[in-house]
């Protein structure tokens, strides 16, 4: 069977733009084609060493019946294998076979537990296991069956083998029939069945899957999961999706959820319910995003906080979260055409995407703080070295949950699709990197040094006409072809530009350094500012301080400045309170130490240089 022409995570039958295949769109040599590079070449197979390590994959012999092994891992394990599929497949699509191997030996692992009935999951439902269905809050069942349906669906775009796809409708058809009209009222406390459902769909063109997805979506909300003692909101159970206002709960769920519930609006045309996402994103991103993009700023329950709160040194920002939000941001980038979606996956690229792995590709953040007040050191690890929570200890080589890794390894390995699209005649730039991209019957090559440099250079081989986006704070941006340069509007796109064989445009964005003061409601970083340059945030770090600076007492004093390299700042001491009690009716009366220079240092560049201290928010003399 040949490939699918639709070799991509997500795609809509129907939208104001069309997506990409990765197979359209090489990445070159610069920020994201690096990136892709070290994904191939150590995040998965780093990635996978650990799960044969700690006996993740010799789950699914012991779900076989294969008595020398037993289940170890969580009971989401079998995901993070899923994840690692659909990103071998990925780099698959692209011509990259590095992976082949272990990609052909998850296969085969995979295949032997399926039970007759098309149930596929390595804790539930054997005679030595609990039953199956019986821990719907937390078993994890439907979140694993998504993520294997998503790996199915990538592995059959990218190869046109009907060997994982066969696997993934015998669980999709049995969750029709467990959870359909006249099956289990049930939902699962993980979403992540519902997006998967809908792209099955789409590759199928079998609408079980899609009226499974709608019926999901629906009966969120009901009440079907139960209590919990961060409350119902916490799995998105609190009230159905069509009454709420704004994502809540847990950060990862809520954001899984609300990008399946988009799939299944577009689908089903329902506008009413397209209109309640689109309101959802608008009030989550006013009232509950960091700066960064980060999204979720409890650590206890892994979730958004109230409207304002995001406090800078109790960020989570899952890895994960970050993830999610580009997916729901995406589908609906593609369903409206409207460019604040693609600011906002920008924004969460570069300063969580691109924050997480280390140069090495060999450790990773699981959460993204905004204000690390010591030295991060080790955290907690098992007897087999393993960090057994992801917190703001440094990037650790593995987790005890490892959802982030592999969930970074597919979406590095599927970027391409994220940078363009297509409408009609027409192309959409959405993300700026040096890549190669074939839309329309023509070859587009992006040229540019972005973000270090703000020049964007667009050649066409063939007959073309090119959109490029212009980010919101991009104000003062040119747009320069056939000899003429204008004036473009930040905040939006570039009216179509018709390209004859050869012929180049330019876009200039300005990257002077911002200085960005937040929303007086956010209680937590009243009195700072933080500095950014381009998408990237920056942040302050201790190894980049003079010895007689401390960390806590450095307020901003002068302009940012860029020095060629990096940003500068003009800062002083703030005068310290010496006591046995922290506070006093009057105001210190110290005089603030001279000023200096001090470095910052790109937030997703922070914790490379050894243990440090950082902040992102900056307080003001």
């Amino acid at each position: 069977m040949p490939r699918s022409p639709y070799a991509a995570p997500a795609c809509p039958s129907t939208a104001a733009l069309t997506a990409l295949p990765v197979t359209a769109v090489t990445l070159g040599d610069g920020f994201w084609g690096h990136r892709q590079e070290l994904n191939t070449r150590a995040i998965i197979p780093h990635a996978v060493g650990w799960m044969e390590k700690l006996g993740w994959v010799d789950n699914f012999r012991d779900a076989a019946g294969d008595a020398r092994y037993e289940h170890r891992g969580a009971q989401f394990a079998d995901s993070e294998i899923h994840k690692l599929i659909e990103a071998i497949s990925w780099d698959a699509a692209r011509g990259r076979n590095d992976n082949d191997e272990i990609l052909d030996r998850l296969l085969s692992a995979l295949a032997g537990a399926q039970d007759p009935d098309g149930y596929l999951h390595t804790l539930f439902g054997r005679p030595w296991q609990q039953p199956r269905f019986s821990d719907l809050q937390w078993g994890h069942e439907l979140y694993c069956f998504g993520h294997l349906i998503q790996a199915a669906v990538a592995h059959h775009r990218a190869t046109g083998s009907d060997r994982f796809l066969a696997i993934a409708r015998r669980v999709a058809d049995h969750v029709c029939v467990m959870f359909g009209d006249d099956g289990m009222n049930r939902i699962c406390g993980h979403p992540e069945i519902e997006p998967a459902l809908v792209e099955l769909f789409r590759e199928t063109g079998d609408e079980r899957y899609l009226r499974q997805a709608k019926l999901f979506v629906d009966r969120r909300g009901t009440g079907t999961l139960g209590l919990h003692e961060f409350g119902t909101a916490y799995w998105q159970d609190d009230m159905p999706v069509r009454a709420a206002t704004v994502l809540r709960g847990h950060a990862v769920r809520a954001l899984y959820l609300a990008a399946g519930a988009v799939d299944v609006a577009v689908e089903t045309g329902d506008d009413e319910l397209l209109d309640v996402l689109r309101e959802q994103w608008d009030n989550t991103v006013a009232r509950r995003t960091y700066i960064t993009g980060g999204m979720g700023s409890h650590h206890m329950d892994e979730a958004f906080g109230d409207d304002f709160v995001l406090p800078p040194d109790r960020s989570y920002c899952e890895t994960c979260a970050g993830i999610a939000s580009i997916m729901f941001s995406w589908r609906l980038l593609l369903a409206t055409g409207e460019a604040k979606y693609a600011d906002l996956i920008e924004r969460t690229l570069y300063n969580v995407v691109a924050t997480a792995p280390s140069d090495e590709g060999t450790a990773f953040f699981y959460a993204n703080t905004l204000h690390q007040r010591t030295e991060h050191g080790s955290p907690a690890l098992s007897d087999e070295g393993v960090a057994i929570r992801g917190g703001a200890a440094g990037r650790q080589a593995w987790f005890v949950v490892s959802c982030c890794p592999p969930n970074l390894a597919r979406t590095l390995a599927s970027l391409g699709s994220y940078l363009a699209t297509a409408s009609g005649s027409a192309v959409q730039i959405h993300q700026f990197a040096s890549a190669t991209i074939e839309a329309g019957g023509a070859r587009i090559e992006m040229t540019t040094a972005y973000p270090d440099d703000g020049r964007v250079t667009i050649t066409a081989t063939g007959d073309a006409s090119v959109a490029l986006r212009v980010p919101a704070w991009a104000e003062g941006a040119t747009l320069t072809s056939g000899g003429e340069t204008a004036a473009v509007a930040a905040g939006g796109y570039t009216d179509p530009v018709p390209l004859a064989d050869g012929e180049s445009l330019v876009l200039d964005l300005p990257l002077e350094v911002r200085v960005t003061h937040p929303d007086e409601r956010i209680d937590a970083i009243r009195g700072t500012v933080a500095i950014e340059r381009g998408p990237e945030v920056y942040a302050l770090e201790s190894v980049d301080l003079p010895g007689d600076l401390a960390f806590e007492d450095l307020r901003l004093t002068g302009e940012a400045r860029w020095d060629g390299d990096t940003v500068t700042v003009r800062a002083s001491a703030a005068p310290r309170r010496e006591g046995a009690w922290p506070y006093d009716s009057a105001a210190a009366a110290a005089p603030a130490s001279g000023e200096r220079d001090v470095r910052l240092v790109r937030y997703h560049g922070w914790a490379r240089r050894g243990p440090s201290r950082m902040r992102v928010w900056i307080p003001t003399a």
